[in-house]
């Protein structure tokens, strides 16, 4: 057995003998007012035990900070990890937290690897990736306008950003934050990103936000204020300048991760689909012999199939080219995987009929599965990019 069986092996069993299990101690915290945006200790109990037992930073292909995996041998563990939507964090491979491990482990420097990549490799802190803004079309990244000026030996930032998804965690420690450091630059060297504690005065959470009135916390997604914000320039990640690409390196594996948990998180409903068909009797006889119901499971596994090979080639595209070489591979996932989970989903929650709307997994499941056609670019951007990689 290789290294990677055995660690899909004894992560499959993890989840099934200690995650699912703590499924509603999770949800009872987390419905709780008075607890739910504090860190849940059934989760950091399970996360002790995952570390002893060796599942921890199962991500990072690096062997120095993580098991050396390849993308393709990680993607089975992510859909296992997929298929409750806060197991990630048990291991330690929850987003944004793997992005921003990941940019640092290959960009940061020395002092920044010692003060932020390594107690996130312990799990000591969290943090979150500050791109996206309300007052232009992130979708396309040259138009983030948030300012980062030089200041001497400082940069000073100033602007907004939402959707910064783990800023409500009071783990949250550290922020990634791109914004515009040369106006006058080409339009993919104007931006650089910077490390802000989130602690520095000046940044403030205005609001939280929903997502289809799920709130996602504790960690959550906020908006923010930078308000004359100050930093060492020796937080800048990278050369100035270097923004964009370095948006585009982080985006790439984060985006076959989020599609392999996607289909974890489809093939959980459409287990849940077969056993309600299985057991739910109506006009007489059980839904699974109605056609309709029938023609649902039958679709939904040829979908989850189809989207589950994509995945594992893109990520063996990723392996062996790189981010430049998979990035058809990878936009057709990400164009695939959220759509085909949306779509096995909402066949779950109509064989589930008026329980689906508030089931404590499908209703979230989806609301997941719609942001994700949104998060780490819309469709429309892949399918336009895609489509012009081809008419070249």
């Amino acid at each position: 057995m290789s290294a990677a069986d055995a660690l899909l092996q004894a992560l499959t069993a993890f989840m099934r003998e200690r995650v699912l299990p703590a499924e509603a101690e999770v949800a009872a915290w987390q419905a709780d007012p008075a607890t739910r945006w504090t860190p849940c200790p059934a989760i950091e109990r399970l996360k002790a035990e995952a570390r002893a037992a060796g599942l921890w930073n199962l991500f990072l292909p690096d062997a120095k900070h993580g098991t050396g995996l390849t993308n393709r041998a990680y993607a089975p563990l992510a859909e296992q990890m997929g298929r409750v939507l806060w197991a990630p964090e048990v291991f330690n491979c929850n987003a944004p937290d793997t992005g921003n491990m990941e940019l640092l482990a290959h960009f940061g420097d020395d002092a920044q690897k010692a003060r932020w990549l390594e107690p996130l490799l312990r799990g000591e802190i969290r943090s979150a990736f500050a791109m996206t803004e309300p007052e232009v079309a992130s979708s396309d990244a040259t138009n983030i306008a948030l300012r980062i000026a030089r200041d001497g030996d400082d940069y000073v930032l100033d602007g907004r950003k939402w959707w910064i998804t783990g800023a409500g965690d009071p783990r949250c420690r550290i922020l990634i934050v791109m914004g515009v450091t040369d106006p006058g630059a080409e339009r993919h060297a104007r931006h650089s990103m910077v490390l802000v504690p989130m602690d520095t005065p000046g940044v403030r959470v205005t609001r939280a936000l929903q997502a289809f009135g799920f709130d996602d916390a504790p960690g959550g997604h906020m908006e923010l204020a930078f308000d004359g914000v100050r930093v060492p320039a020796a937080n800048r990640i990278g050369a100035e300048g270097a923004g964009f690409a370095l948006a585009q390196a982080r985006l790439g594996p984060g985006r076959i991760h989020h599609c392999m948990r996607l289909i974890g998180l489809a093939q959980r409903a459409l287990e849940l689909m077969v056993e309600r068909a299985k057991t739910r009797v109506a006009f007489g006889k059980p839904l699974a012999a109605q056609g309709m119901a029938q023609e649902m499971v039958a679709l939904s596994r040829c979908e989850i199939e189809q989207a589950r090979l994509l995945t594992l080639d893109a990520a063996a595209k990723l392996d062996a080219l790189g981010n430049k070489g998979a990035k058809d591979e990878i936009g057709m996932i990400k164009i695939v995987a959220p759509r085909m989970a949306l779509a096995v989903i909402d066949r779950a929650v109509q064989l589930y009929g008026a329980e689906g709307l508030q089931d404590p997994f499908l209703a979230p499941a989806w609301a997941g599965a719609r942001c994700l056609r949104l998060a780490d670019g819309p469709d429309e951007v892949h399918i336009a990019a895609l489509a012009r990689g081809m008419l070249k």
